[in-house]
């Protein structure tokens, strides 16, 4: 149990028998009455952020988290497994818990939260390099200011790349923003 004093960012707490991540929180001492927390609580099942206010002295229960180095080996068919690197131990874990996973190939080091032992959420690297597989030839002379054309990428992603970029190219995507970033 943790009481509102020992509140950090980021520790996930239990809140009404569902678990939410603190996103911040601030004490409040008013010169009337008693001391409170005023909280942002950020709902890990359903993903809504909600402002909560807690009385001072407040204890919760911390569930226990942990964040682990995995390698994505393939996808059957709901589920990805993924793969320790220290143990060698397979995972499954549900794809729902991706996000941009259309932007995820086989052999990608990610970052998997697990909460009470459960695999709960991954987490893709910042930038993937990707291999363009189809997109159209750039048309010379088309070159008004930061022309952009949509590319397919091996995982059957689709983003806007500039003109100079080809068929076979490989191009380093941004996985927060789905944007193209470079060349390689």
């Amino acid at each position: 149990m943790i009481s509102t004093s020992d509140f950090r960012n980021g520790w996930v707490i239990e809140v009404d028998g569902q678990l939410a991540s603190i996103v911040s929180f601030q004490h409040v001492k008013p010169g009337k009455g008693g001391a409170f927390v005023r909280t942002k609580l950020r709902f890990l099942t359903s993903g809504a952020t909600v402002d909560r206010t807690f009385r001072a002295g407040e204890k919760f229960p911390r569930a226990t988290t942990e964040s682990k180095a995995m390698q994505y080996l393939y996808q059957d068919g709901d589920d990805l497994v993924l793969m320790d690197g220290e143990t060698y131990e397979q995972v499954p874990v549900p794809a729902a818990s991706v996000d941009n996973l259309d932007l995820l190939s086989p052999n990608t080091d990610v970052q998997v939260l697990f909460i009470r032992g459960e695999p709960f959420q991954v987490e893709l690297p910042t930038f993937v390099d990707l291999a363009i597989v189809r997109t159209d030839p750039g048309v010379k002379g088309d070159t008004v200011s930061n022309v952009m054309k949509p590319a397919e990428l091996e995982t059957g992603a689709t983003v806007n790349v500039p003109l100079f970029v080809n068929e076979g190219d490989r191009v380093r995507v941004d996985t927060r923003t789905r944007e193209y970033s470079t060349r390689v």
